[in-house]
């Protein structure tokens, strides 16, 4: 190889020669290709060969196309250097054929050039990443100088310069601008190496890459060292086997083990065993299924630093999808685990506090409250604890005035527990009396309303008195944290809650005993609205039991039981009761009622309404003109001047002689009749069994309740077979939330038409049909078996026509009936009454005239007209002629009365057999 210019001597030609024999080894072994036939240049459309004496002629060519341009040297047409003729179709383009490496490596992204030039700055090799850089083709370049592709004359000293500093000391790096194929410059960072071969001939091998590229790589680098070196948090990068390639310094500080210990190692190497499993399994899953985890909390794997981290795991893979591991990151979550639980703490206790309230919000019974109290902290704040109670709490007496001592006396109503057994049976004994020593820390605490807390199994000593069993009891169950609150209400400390923590559970802290005293205030103010409601129903309940009948009569022909249920402890005292009312001439009066409203108010108007039925039974009337006169004296019954009376009630007269029922209703359930079979048996006799039968309902006219009005009330009169048994009750007994009133009649009517041993058995059994899930309501139920009058009782009657011979008749009739009785020592006045009695219906009545005659207890005389106007006793004149009739029977007779019998009245008087005088007679 020569250089060009004007000759030169042999020596230079064969320095020449050997440095193109060098670039030539340098070729083939760069690229090694099959031999190409020589293209030779063309001088005026002549071809001609290459000239072996000039071979680097071309360097001294023009930059401008023309003449003398040198053509490609790879067997096909070259474009000329510069400017000449575009490549052929088919000739060299940018890497990419069936040859060329997957995309996707950095060097897909940084392409680094590299050419090999001579001492001259010759180029000997231009590889196809130069190509690709700069556009110009290999055969275009080799053996040409390099500054030919850089554009100004300051860029070509440069880089001379630059080249004789790589001679000097063997390698060179900076920035360079060179000119792409097109004349377009490209900045580019070039590095030059000096390189020696075989021969002691040295070369210069220049790396290129765009400039633009570099910085952008390097900029990327930049990113990802500030990333991973100064990231506050801690990154690892991992192979394909999970061993560490790198981690930062954060996440080896969090490890506790410097970064070179991690390389190269696997988690289950780094970290504690128990702790790497579990990160261990989600690397797996991550690298097998490429599903990235994220935001992961775990507790600290450091038990140096307790705690709790955030890891997130990703699989990293590269352009090719080529598996080349994982990344992670780790995240120091402590503070936010803690505030989140914080959080969630304050949440559930707030959730304890409405449950608890929700759950003893409708309860009015002091040991329930302790019960719930006592099992909501358990065991989500404890587990043991104790609710005791003062006993006028628990009793629904008046609180204490004074302080309390040891002579206080409380009660354990509320425990539970999370475990059971002998200990806790000492230690927890529901109902159990609790003493203690004043100076004790429940001493202090009933004395003081200050809570205590407790730590440490050393001081349970002090809970009570020394040598408590239940101290003992407490130290075996491991109780090591106790917690001591008052119960208050208006100020008085009503009880104390004890809650205790055993075993590995922490102790409490302040914010325990802080919760537990709100839990303990809300308790309170229920615990003292139950003691202040049983305090008012056990007065409404007194009263109302006051106002019962204290004693119920058994009148012939009548067997009756009863059964009065006051509602339960979720509910006030209401206005349910009953009575039993005897009447002349052996005949009973059967009453139900119900007044609308629970407490004292309605029990005292139960009461007055009850005393007005009786004083309006007295005087005989029929059931539905008793009942409007109670509806007129609504007003006056009421509970008070702005409040109308509301009640229902049903009436019934029983007359045995007649085997008579007259019922009226206002408004309330209807009777059940339950008639004996027809089987040829005697009806049982007072005390006896009840044979069961077929029951109905009566169908009566239903009437409005009292004090409503606008409806009349109607009497029904029925023939009652003899043993039939009546049942009278209130809707507490039938009625409930989810069912109609005719499922609990029924009910009702299937029980009582089975057989019973007696009638008490026969109102248990209709008791124990209750419903659980009722009314809350009081029961009032009332049986009567009716009979035909008591076996033995004489009786005979009369019918008279209404003429003045009557009354001398029914003289000879009673007359021979007491002496058929053995009763003539009430002949006289049996005599004169009953004469007086006739003659005032013969005056006043134009139909037949009534006489019956009972001996029972009394001798009862009546006498009956169709005229419905009752009697009027007045005071005769001692000049009058008549008028004294009924002032001598208001004087002779024991008892007298007048009542409304079918469209006319009986009057009746009763006369004490000899032996049975009232005092005073």
């Amino acid at each position: 190889m020569s250089t060009t210019g004007n000759g030169g001597g042999g020596e230079r030609r064969a320095t020449s020669t050997g440095s193109a024999a060098a670039r030539a080894r340098l070729r083939r072994a760069a690229r090694p290709a099959a031999p190409q036939p020589p293209v030779g240049r063309r001088r005026g459309g002549t071809a001609e060969a290459p000239d072996a004496a000039h071979p680097d002629q071309s360097a001294s060519a023009p930059a401008a196309p023309g003449p003398g341009a040198r053509s490609g040297l790879r067997g096909r047409p070259g474009r000329p250097f510069p400017g000449g003729p575009a490549d052929t179709p088919g000739g060299r383009g940018r890497p990419g054929g069936p040859g060329a490496p997957a995309e996707g490596s950095l060097l897909d992204m940084l392409k680094v050039a590299i050419a090999i030039l001579d001492t001259a700055g010759r180029v000997v090799l231009w590889s196809p990443a130069a190509e690709e850089l700069l556009g110009w083709p290999n055969e275009l370049l080799v053996g040409r100088r390099i500054d030919e592709l850089i554009p100004d004359r300051e860029q070509i000293a440069r880089i001379r310069r630059a080249i004789q500093d790589t001679l000097r000391h063997g390698r060179w790096a900076g920035h360079a601008e060179l000119r792409d194929r097109d004349g377009a410059p490209v900045a580019v960072d070039a590095r030059i190496s000096l390189l020696v071969d075989g021969d002691g001939t040295p070369f210069l091998q220049v790396s290129m890459a765009e400039a633009a590229a570099v910085q952008a790589v390097e900029r990327d680098l930049a990113v990802r060292d500030a990333l991973f070196e100064q990231s506050p948090l801690g990154i690892a990068i991992m192979d394909s086997d999970l061993r560490y390639t790198a981690v930062n310094r954060t996440l080896a500080e969090m490890n506790g083990v410097a970064p070179d210990d991690h390389v190269g190692r696997t988690t289950g190497e780094t970290l504690p065993e128990r702790a790497a499993d579990e990160i261990t399994a989600i690397q797996r899953q991550v690298l097998a299924t490429g599903e990235p985890v994220i935001d992961v909390t775990l507790a600290s794997p450091v038990t140096t630093r307790a705690g709790y981290r955030s890891i997130s795991y990703s699989r990293m893979t590269d352009r090719s999808g080529r598996v080349l591991g994982i990344s992670g990151t780790v995240m120091d979550v402590t503070e936010r685990y803690r505030a989140v639980a914080k959080v969630e703490h304050a949440r559930r206790r707030l959730s304890l506090l409405n449950e608890f309230g929700s759950r003893v919000g409708d309860l009015l019974d002091a040991s329930r409250i302790a019960q719930e109290l006592a099992g909501s902290v358990v065991p989500r704040l404890s587990d043991h604890s104790a609710v005791i109670l003062l006993q006028a709490v628990a009793h629904g007496d008046d609180l204490p005035r004074h302080g309390h001592d040891r002579r206080t006396s409380l009660l354990q109503l509320g425990t539970a527990s999370v475990q059971d057994g002998p200990e806790v049976d000492v230690m927890l004994r529901r109902g159990a009396r609790i003493t203690f020593a004043e100076d004790s820390v429940c001493g202090r605490v009933l004395r003081t309303g200050v809570p205590e807390l407790l730590s440490g199994a050393d001081q349970l000593d002090e809970v009570t008195y020394p040598g408590d069993p239940k101290t003992q009891a407490a130290r075996d169950l491991g109780v090591h944290s106790m917690l001591v609150v008052p119960l208050r209400a208006r100020g008085i400390v009503i009880g104390l809650l004890l809650v205790s923590r055993a075993g590995y559970r922490e102790g409490f802290d302040r914010d325990d005993l802080a919760f537990t005293v709100e839990l303990a205030d809300r308790a309170g103010s229920s615990l003292d609205n139950a003691r202040l409601y049983a305090r008012e129903r056990t007065a409404a309940l007194t009263l109302q039991r006051t106002l019962l009948p204290q004693q119920v009569p058994q009148p012939a022909g009548v067997e009756v039981a009863y059964r009065y249920v006051p509602g339960s402890s979720g509910t006030e005292v209401g206005g349910d009761w009953f009575d039993v009312i005897p009447l002349p001439g052996d005949r009973t009066a059967l009453v139900v009622g119900d007044v609308m409203g629970h407490g004292l108010r309605a029990a005292a108007t139960m009461g007055r309404l009850r005393t007005a039925v009786r004083v309006l039974a007295a005087l005989d009337l029929p059931p539905d003109v008793l009942l409007r006169h109670v509806h007129e004296l609504a007003d006056d019954l009421a509970q008070g001047p702005d409040e109308a009376l509301l009640a229902t009630c049903v009436y019934a007269v029983f007359d045995p002689t007649t085997a008579r029922l007259t019922v009226a209703k206002a408004g309330h359930i209807p009777p059940v009749l339950v008639v004996p079979g027809e089987d040829g048996a005697e009806p049982t006799r007072d005390g006896g069994p009840l044979r069961g039968g077929a029951g109905r309902i009566l169908d009566l006219p239903s009437g409005t309740p009292l004090g409503v009005g606008g409806v009349p009330f109607e009497s029904v009169e029925l023939k009652i077979p003899e043993g039939s048994l009546l049942a009278l009750c209130t809707d507490g007994l039938v009625e409930s939330r989810d069912k109609d009133l005719d499922v609990g009649l029924g009910r009702l009517i299937t029980v009582l038409q089975e057989p019973h041993a007696s009638i008490q058995a026969a109102c248990e059994a209709v008791l124990d049909t209750m419903e659980q899930g009722r009314e809350p309501d009081d029961v009032a139920l009332l049986l009567a078996r009716l009979g035909h009058g008591r076996a033995g009782t004489p009786t005979v009657g009369w019918t008279l026509p209404a003429e003045p011979t009557a009354v001398s008749r029914a003289r000879r009739l009673v007359r021979a009936t007491l002496a058929e009785w053995g009763v003539e020592e009430l002949t006289d006045i049996a005599e004169l009454l009953v004469s007086e009695l006739v003659t005032n219906a013969i005056r006043y009545a134009s139909a037949p005239i009534g006489v019956r005659l009972t001996l029972g207890e009394t001798l009862l005389v009546e006498v009956s007209d169709p005229l419905p106007d009752p009697p009027r006793e007045r005071h005769a004149a001692e000049a009058d002629e008549g008028g004294r009739g009924l002032e001598l029977v208001h004087r002779l007779a024991l008892r007298w009365g007048a009542r409304a019998e079918g469209i006319g009245k009986v009057v009746w008087f009763e006369q004490a057999l000899p032996g049975n005088e009232p005092d005073g007679s």
